[in-house]
């Protein structure tokens, strides 16, 4: 038998007090259909409801159809729901998610997503990969060789090398220059290689004033202090990470987690990567986490591939 937890959170357009969460806990996937669902519905904190389905709804909307007309008249107004751990409804939140509805209304009905542990378990069901440990094996593996492609680069002349050797002249007056500032490096140099915007990806602004994120669809807001944003590159005071124009949850001060969070978002929340940086993306998502999606490499991303693999 399934057994689902639910409370009712009210919206503010309705007088009832309903609150409402979602789990779902299943010791067989593979009976599910076969076995009865019980949900325990909380109308009110301390006052649960028993309701036995005799099988899983199709949508959230039957499933709230099904509890409005179960306990009338207590749930005459409207309600949503509320998503605390993804693996307990994954079936539904996908079927929310991929209808490609704003992203503050899906954490609104799913404020699990707003957890980092969540983003990654939810990466796993959708790609059956795990984002932490792939995402890191690879970058290690190929920031040497990355880092040296950048430094050949830099010597030559042109805007791009200008601004590579901006990045390297930084690196390289770094007291600590241990893992996580080569990767910090390697994340900043490679939309900037690849000839994209990197600007667009990694925004910057003072703590004390509001950042402007007017057609942001993605990006990794640094908050710097001080009269410059150069020492703020390895050593940030926090980072944001934006989603369609705001922030949406404050990520770890350290870059390669912050970004591997905001790559794990893209996926979690069926966003399409950015068009100004659609190239870099696809280079996170092809060499560093191995996903595959049967469509062949562009002219630079290709050439960039080659050399890392033809030393």
């Amino acid at each position: 038998m399934d057994l689902y937890t639910l409370f009712v959170s009210p919206l503010l357009s309705i007088k009832i007090n309903v609150f409402f969460f979602f789990f779902f806990f299943s010791r067989n996937q593979k009976m599910a259909a076969a076995q009865k669902h019980v949900l325990h519905v909380y109308v009110e904190r301390d006052t649960a409801l028993k309701l036995t389905l005799l099988e899983r709804p199709k949508s959230v909307e039957e499933l709230k159809e099904i509890i409005q007309e179960r306990f009338k008249p207590r749930l005459n107004g409207d309600f949503s729901l509320h998503y605390v751990l993804m693996d307990t409804t994954y079936a539904l939140c996908r079927q929310e998610i991929v209808g490609a509805p704003l992203v503050r209304d899906v954490v609104d009905r799913w404020p699990a997503l707003l957890m980092e542990s969540q983003v990654v378990a939810e990466f796993h069901r959708i790609k059956n990969v795990n984002l932490r440990t792939q995402f890191y094996k690879e970058l290690d593996r190929h920031t040497p060789r990355l880092i040296t492609l950048f430094r050949d680069k830099a010597i030559k002349t042109g805007k791009i090398a200008e601004e590579l050797a901006k990045l390297m002249r930084i690196y390289d007056i770094q007291e600590q220059r241990d893992v996580n500032t080569r990767w910090v490096l390697v994340l900043h140099a490679l939309p900037v290689y690849l000839r994209e915007d990197a600007s667009t990806l990694f925004r910057t602004c003072d703590s004390a004033d509001g950042p402007d994120l007017t057609d942001t669809p993605v990006a990794l807001l640094t908050v710097v202090t001080g009269d410059t944003t150069d020492s703020a590159l390895f050593s940030p005071e926090s980072i944001c990470i934006v989603v369609e124009d705001e922030i949406l949850v404050n990520g770890p001060t350290n870059l390669a987690d912050s970004f591997l969070l905001l790559f794990g978002y893209i996926y979690a929340l069926d966003l399409q990567y950015p068009k100004k940086l659609e190239l870099t993306f696809t280079f996170i998502q092809k060499v560093v986490m191995c996903l595959e999606d049967n469509k062949p490499l562009k002219g630079r991303l290709l050439m960039l591939k080659n050399d890392l693999f033809n030393e």
